[in-house]
């Protein structure tokens, strides 16, 4: 355990400066490494070169990178089945890098269980079995192993198929086998390999699906495997990338996205689907100017000139959006003599969640008359998405469209 730390506050999984070098001079490389030189005059491999990571509780922690990054070299080191040639692996406050491999064996028992990318079942078990092997290893009695085995099977969409044989399954439910038998374990930490790399890409996407919605149910902690981005940028809360055995960049999907942290990670992302990725919440601007509902027509009209619009977004005292106040609408009820806007307020706008992915405000944002109302559950506004800002964020406006539309449908 860390010296002086409550483990209840750490990071479920911690690396610090972790080295995995293969090769008789694997020491000399590392010091090597260390002090900035180079590992290829010691006739070595260096898989895993500095790396320093936290794992939080609860989230899908995502590792990417091409073939020979040392993604998969890393993860075996997480759960002590490589050791490390250098620096730590911190499971739950207690350095596993410290332990012998009886204590290895028991804390992969008690906190980690793997899914691997070629399914790993026993052929001549049945569902139900392999989903129990697990437990078996760990010595629980049959009759408790079977009957955790068989909620897991629920879980995965697989009641029914306990007494079936691999060979009877497609991939995709093979799969869901081996998630079964993972979540069987009830282990803390689930490690997944490639998990879902074999599957075809509909499957894939179901089981990617699938995943989630059991993380939703579940907050396990996963660290997933992929050299695919796009499925780590849909499943993971943050995802690090990897290259040459190095990590590139940690962050969020939007992060690493909108501020790459060199060339390589940029040129990676260029081609994702930024519109599946980016959120509301992403790309809103503040809202700037908005007027309370006890504000007179005067006032509005007055704000509106100031700022060059043509409508205000009206909030009551607690931040809740009331709705919105146009230019036309102010005219005329001062002309008429109305004390506030709140007798003018009109519902004639959308508004959307910042979780909502950029793919789904483009027709909404055709639609209204006003710029997009990012609002939370309690409907406070959050921000507001103009048509501008909602194409800029995808690099395709210029700046002169952007002065056009700017003038036409901002508030």
């Amino acid at each position: 355990m860390v010296a002086g730390k409550d483990p209840k506050t750490l990071p479920i999984v911690r690396t610090e400066n972790l080295y995995k070098v293969f090769g008789r001079r694997a020491r000399d490389a590392v010091n090597a490494l260390e002090n900035g030189g180079d590992a290829s005059e010691f006739g070595v491999t260096a898989a895993v070169i500095d790396a320093t990571f936290e794992v939080e509780e609860g989230e899908i922690f995502v590792v990417m990178g091409l073939s020979g990054s040392g993604k998969s070299t890393l993860i075996r080191m997480l759960n002590g089945i490589l050791p490390a040639t250098s620096g730590q692996v911190y499971v739950n406050g207690e350095d596993i890098t410290t332990m012998s491999p009886k204590q290895i064996r028991n804390m992969r028992q008690r906190t980690m269980s793997m899914v691997f990318q070629h399914f790993a079942l026993f052929p001549h078990r049945t569902v139900l079995d392999n989903a129990a092997y697990g437990l078996r290893v760990k010595g629980i009695e049959k009759a408790k192993r079977l009957d955790k085995a068989r909620e897991a099977l629920e879980l995965v969409g697989l009641a029914g198929w306990e007494d079936h044989l691999p060979a009877q399954l497609s991939g995709g439910m093979r799969q869901r086998v081996g998630l079964a038998r993972a979540l069987a374990a009830d282990t803390d930490v689930l490690l997944m390999d490639e998990a879902f790399s074999a599957l075809d890409p509909l499957i894939r996407r179901e089981m990617q699906d699938q995943l989630l919605s059991l993380q939703s149910q579940l907050g396990k902690t996963i660290i997933f495997i992929t050299h695919d981005l796009n499925e780590a940028m849909r499943l993971g809360d943050r995802i690090a990338v990897m290259r040459h055995g190095r990590i590139a960049q940690i962050g969020t999907a939007e992060e690493i996205l909108t501020n790459p942290a060199d060339e390589y990670v940029a040129q990676f992302v260029q081609d994702v689907d930024r519109t599946r990725v980016l959120t509301a919440g992403s790309v809103m601007d503040k809202p700037a100017t908005t007027i309370g509902t006890g504000s007179g027509p005067r006032s509005a009209l007055r704000t509106m000139r100031e700022h060059q619009h043509s409508a205000l977004f009206v909030v009551e005292r607690d931040g809740r959006l009331a709705g919105v106040v146009t230019d036309s609408a102010a005219a005329d009820a001062a002309n008429r003599g109305v004390n506030t806007v709140q007798e003018i307020v009109s519902d004639d706008f959308s508004f959307v969640d910042p979780e909502t992915p950029v793919s789904e405000l483009f027709t909404p944002s055709a639609e209204s008359p006003v710029p997009l109302a990012v609002v939370d559950s309690d409907r406070r506004l959050l921000g507001v998405i103009p048509r501008a800002t909602l194409l800029a964020a995808l690099g395709e406006v210029t700046s002169s469209t952007n002065v056009e539309l700017e003038v036409a449908g901002n508030v």
